[in-house]
C-alpha cells in the first residue's frame, strides 16, 4: 500500500539530514562519484567507462526536490521522496563496524542525501 504524502514528507524531512548547499557541496566532491552503482548494475568508480551512479543522480534529484514548494511537488516527486527513504532506512540497518566517516557506506548515504555522521 501506498504511503500518503504526509507520511512520506514526515519521513523525506527525518531521511534528508543534509541541507541543500551541503548536499551540493558533497555531490562534487570525487568521494561522491567515486561509489555506487550505474544504471546498468556494474559498480562504478566515477572515472572510468561507467555512468554516473544511481545515488549520485539521486542526490541531484534531491537538489530539484528541495528547490520546490511543497506545494508544488508532482507525483514523481512524490515517487523519488519515498525511494530515497527506503534507501536511507535499509541502508542505515547495514551500518558496519567501527569508524564510519572515510567509507563507501558514508558516502553512499551522503549521495542520498543523508549523512550518518549526523546521527
Amino acid at each position: 500500500m501506498a504511503k500518503d504524502h504526509d507520511t512520506i514528507w514526515k519521513e523525506w524531512e527525518e531521511a534528508v539530514n543534509m541541507t541543500p548547499a551541503a548536499l551540493k557541496k558533497w555531490l562534487d566532491t570525487e568521494e561522491s562519484k567515486s561509489v555506487g552503482d550505474t544504471q546498468s548494475g556494474a559498480a562504478s568508480s566515477g572515472k572510468t567507462g561507467g555512468g554516473e551512479s544511481t545515488g549520485h543522480k539521486s542526490g541531484e534529484r534531491i537538489l530539484e526536490i528541495k528547490a520546490k514548494k511543497k506545494t508544488d511537488l508532482e507525483e514523481d516527486d512524490w515517487d523519488h521522496m519515498a525511494k530515497v527513504v527506503g534507501y536511507v532506512h535499509r541502508h542505515l540497518k547495514q551500518k558496519p563496524k567501527g569508524d564510519i566517516e572515510d567509507t563507501n557506506w558514508t558516502y553512499s548515504l551522503k549521495n542520498w542525501g543523508h549523512d550518518p555522521t549526523k546521527d
